[in-house]
């Protein structure tokens, strides 16, 4: 099963329903313009998650004229349909911005998320970008560029809560919702032992409970969280507290771009093109523009 960053349950899909209230966030968004270790970022909003070398030499690419990529259409606003049906989003402008500084021609469609990888396989598309979480089921299928983003894990309280410091010592007997089963879980057992770990079905569940005053704190998806506490199923209720945690042994090595298996040369071109992207100031200016309200 290929996995999909940021998903409510843990499974590679959203609901429909999510689909739909996300989609409708997502036009709008883009309108707007050991001890625990917090991740590192360059300013409050662009995260400095960029897994890539120092900028290196541009790679071999005879007969590279263009580049043709898969991604999904249902995970806004990483990639959707607009109003309008266009294709767009965060990871639909990425794959056009790799292209220009390659300077080849660009192709960008959707397909069934079930199909990125045999799309791959069978030639079809060069590369899928879609939000797809590194992880060794995914490597047994294809190879993966470096990581373009992580999601970081979060922590949020109701807005009258006077709870600020989310150290562990400071988190003692508190009662902290989380998704059973999830790295998230395995993240408090581990560095908050001594608070009150409420475990439930779901994410939307420990949600809810926050919402309701049932617990202190919810830990989970950074991504989820910020379109929960922004958009209208939290009625405002609440808000982030302590800073964003990325922990590859319990949230995941990142996404990348994924590419036919022992296909290195193409990832080391599209590690080229991303590092370049970067160095221009592009991804910022695309993570600005889909992320004004930052999941980090």
């Amino acid at each position: 099963m290929i996995e999909e960053s940021g998903s409510h349950s843990g499974t590679a899909r959203w609901s429909a329903a999510a689909s739909l209230g996300l989609a409708a966030l997502a036009l709008a968004l883009v309108w707007l313009k050991p001890a625990p270790a917090l991740a590192q970022a360059r300013n409050e909003i662009v995260p400095d998650t960029w897994q890539g070398d120092v900028l290196r030499s541009k790679p071999d690419m005879h007969g590279l004229e263009k580049l043709s990529f898969v991604t999904d259409s249902d995970y806004p606003p990483f990639h959707y349909f607009d109003e309008v049906g266009a294709l767009t989003g965060f990871n639909v402008d990425l794959a056009k911005s790799i292209c220009e500084a390659l300077q080849v021609q660009c192709d960008v469609k959707a397909v069934d998320w079930e199909e990125l990888f045999p799309s791959l396989d069978k030639g079809e598309a060069d590369a899928a970008i879609a939000s797809i979480r590194i992880s060794a089921e995914s490597l047994e299928k294809v190879d993966f560029t470096s990581r373009y983003y992580a999601t970081p894990a979060r922590f949020a309280a109701r807005k009258e809560s006077e709870l600020k410091d989310i150290r562990p010592e400071a988190l003692e007997g508190k009662k902290i919702g989380v998704a059973k089963g999830t790295g998230h879980e395995a993240y408090l057992k581990m560095f908050f032992p001594d608070a009150a770990i409420a475990t439930f079905d779901t994410a939307d569940d420990a949600q809810k409970a926050l919402k309701g005053g049932a617990i202190d704190l919810v830990f989970g998806d950074g991504i989820g969280l910020t379109f929960w506490i922004n958009g209208v199923t939290s009625d405002g209720c609440c808000e982030f507290r302590g800073g964003p945690y990325l922990d590859t042994k319990y949230f995941g090595e990142g996404v990348g771009i994924a590419v036919k298996k022992g296909n290195r040369q193409l990832v080391e071109i599209l590690n080229y093109a991303l590092e370049q992207v970067h160095a221009s100031g592009r991804y910022d200016e695309l993570f600005l523009r889909y992320f004004p309200m930052s999941f980090f």
